[in-house]
């Protein structure tokens, strides 16, 4: 097995001491660089894992924090922080650079190689990064289908996936349609994988706390996801460019 290379890092961002988790491949060579964003609740083992996965495949990867080294576990709290989180682009702008400063700045990566993957509200986080012009290889989102303020996707510099569960009621046919209209209207390259019979969060295995009415963990479409997203790293990032 490649040998990773993990560290916590701190670093400020909305007013918060960030806790990012960055993994790194094996070598000293500079690498391309993925961003993972977690879910509202925030950055746990499991996103940590995620990291490390990818540093495995040969990527930098920043797993960044969203709520200053909480994970919520009483899901009322959690929306109370997010909610308005979501509702302003300019924020979740600040946190993505926040994070995207620390991975540049690590000697390892590459920096005209680095995509963003997000999960929930990372998710949310990494779509206003694109929103914002940033360079990025690719973009792949789950359980994120936010749309940004008017005409603004049309800064998007890369390929978009993003993937949901058929029967997430937080993101319901409405909100994909409105999403992939934004996509569409700006001629963002984009793709949309609806996962059948899965609900939100369908990738996140339980933990143990209250889960929100249409929450919900699904093994298979989860490992399909997760493969769906290297794919798009292996397209867009390839490790051996």
């Amino acid at each position: 097995m490649t040998t990773v290379t993990t560290r916590t890092v701190e670093y400020p961002a909305d007013g918060l001491t960030m806790i990012g988790h960055l993994a790194l491949p094996a070598g000293v060579d500079r690498r391309p660089a993925v961003l993972v964003g977690p879910e509202g609740p925030g950055l746990n083992d499991f996103q940590r894992r995620r990291a490390d996965t990818l540093a495995e495949l040969g990527y930098v990867a920043l797993a960044f924090d969203i709520n200053g080294g909480r994970w919520f576990t009483d899901p009322e709290e959690m929306l109370a922080h997010t909610t308005p989180l979501l509702a302003d682009p300019d924020r979740m702008r600040g946190i993505g650079h926040a994070a995207l400063e620390v991975l540049r700045a690590e000697p390892r990566t590459d920096p005209d190689r680095i995509a963003a993957v997000g999960y929930g509200t990372g998710g949310a986080i990494v779509l206003e990064l694109g929103r914002d012009g940033v360079d990025l290889r690719a973009i792949g989102t789950v359980n994120a289908l936010t749309t940004g303020r008017p005409g603004e996707a049309a800064r998007i510099r890369c390929p978009v996936w993003t993937g949901v569960g058929s029967e997430d009621p937080i993101m319901p046919p409405a909100q994909r349609d409105a999403f992939t209209a934004e996509m569409q209207a700006a001629g963002v390259d984009w793709r949309l994988v609806v996962y059948g019979g899965a609900l939100h969060a369908f990738h996140h295995p339980p933990v143990d706390q209250t889960v929100l009415p249409g929450v919900g963990y699904h093994p298979r479409h989860a490992q399909r996801a997760w493969r769906d997203v290297v794919d798009l790293l292996a397209e867009c990032l390839p490790v051996t460019e």
